[in-house]
């Protein structure tokens, strides 16, 4: 066969597909290496679901201690007022912003673990989400750890863990393991050099006889666009009275969900939400304040997403992360600077919800850390929980190397 068709070399064709950000997993020399994971798969467990709330989330606005003391005395102007906060339940409620999700905190269907973080302080915000999305500080692992927990539930599709709204896959799906990052279900295609040609049947004919290592990602990739634009053409409308926000977030678990009921695959899923990193003007607790509104838009989309599953949240865990919290105090700007610990929120058919977990080390300024909130739990054993009990991972370690799952009592068993 010709090495060349329409004008476009094979190596030029595959080159292009990866240079679209399809593939976070099969570049360079992890071409061969991805091929191992390339099993048939029976996986049987939840869909985990990343949602990334970068630019340092304030967990203590948004599950608010208001049984410490401290926290008032450290946030006289912005800290969110007992008599504001809603679902409250042993010393925490939530910020009133996020009421769209008190339905599912009152259902048990959502909970938060508090005072969680990385292993050591890090208030950069790009070495720490490297941190965060690598997961394995102390060794030399390269790899993110969505791509690790790819590799252990025996991923073979790139719809086995794929980022929604952006085109190149997210660091946390570094790797071996075959991966999708799309900006939308709708908008995913991929079109020649000159802008005008569908590549998909070049690439077909280009790598038809060609050695596994490249004919397979080829081949994994225009199966890839032939799914999304199945699934294009059949069109998806939210079930059960779902609104989700017009916003990238609610766009995004909207195609997260879609996907999830489409059966394609999804082992994991990854979404980033940003704009958390309130230096100044944090606001009260009311409309129209720039933290109440995030959290707001937020619960929204969280909201949507829950009610457009349905049953199938029964086998699907969300959680959320972020690089670090905020300090205790307010800054002079009625904002707050860099972190380190937070809250996380876990939403789920299998979340033991409507309660607060972790040990709580207080507000007290003798317990803070460089007046930060102290870590008590790291992030990783929460997540190593949830992948034990809700995804079928034996062996945490293979994913978060010397971790073991938190004994919280987060999610039920499957």
């Amino acid at each position: 066969m010709s090495a060349s068709c329409c004008g476009t070399t094979r190596r030029k064709a595959l080159g292009a597909a990866l240079a679209a950000g399809v593939f976070g997993g099969l570049a360079g020399d992890q071409l061969a290496t991805q091929l191992a994971f390339a099993a048939d798969t029976t996986y049987t467990g939840d869909v985990l679901v990343v949602l990334s709330l970068r630019g340092g989330f304030d967990g203590l606005s948004a599950v608010v201690p208001y049984g410490d003391p401290y926290y008032y005395r450290a946030r006289p102007t912005i800290g969110v007022p007992r008599t504001r906060t809603i679902g409250n339940v042993g010393g925490f409620g939530l910020n009133p912003a996020l009421r769209p999700l008190l339905p599912l905190w009152a259902n048990r269907k959502l909970a938060a673990v508090h005072a969680v973080g990385q292993a050591a302080p890090n208030r950069s915000h790009f070495s720490a989400m490297e941190e965060l999305e690598r997961a394995a500080p102390g060794t030399s692992l390269r790899t993110g750890w969505l791509d690790r927990l790819l590799g252990v539930n025996g991923a073979s599709s790139p719809f086995n863990g794929v980022s929604v709204g952006t085109a190149q896959p997210q660091r946390t799906l570094v790797g071996p393991s075959p991966d999708l990052g799309l900006m939308s279900v709708d908008g995913f295609q991929l079109t020649s050099d000159d802008g005008h040609r569908p590549i998909s049947s070049t690439l077909n004919a280009l790598y038809a006889n060609a050695p596994a290592v490249l004919r397979t990602p080829a081949q994994q990739l225009t199966t890839a666009v032939d799914t999304t634009s199945r699934m294009a053409t059949a069109g998806y409308a939210p079930a059960n009275g779902a609104a989700y926000p017009g916003t990238p977030l609610g766009g995004a678990l909207r195609d997260v969900a879609r996907m999830i009921k489409g059966d394609v695959g999804l082992m994991t899923a990854c979404v980033d939400t940003g704009d958390w990193d309130l230096h100044e003007n944090l606001g009260l607790a009311v409309a129209g304040q720039r933290m109440y509104d995030r959290l707001h838009s937020l619960a929204l989309a969280l909201a949507a997403f829950a009610a457009d599953l349905g049953a199938d949240l029964n086998r699907v865990t969300l959680v959320t992360v972020s690089e670090f919290g905020r300090r205790v105090a307010e800054n002079g700007s009625k904002g707050l600077d860099h972190g380190y610990g937070n809250a996380m929120l876990v939403l789920g058919g299998g979340v033991h919800g409507g309660r607060v977990y972790g040990r709580w080390p207080t507000l007290n300024p003798a317990r803070l850390v460089a007046g930060d909130l102290a870590v008590t739990t790291d992030y990783r054993a929460v997540i190593g929980e949830i992948l034990q009990k809700r995804c079928r991972v034996s062996a945490v370690g293979n994913v978060f190397p010397g971790v073991r799952a938190s004994a919280l009592g987060l999610v039920a068993s499957r």
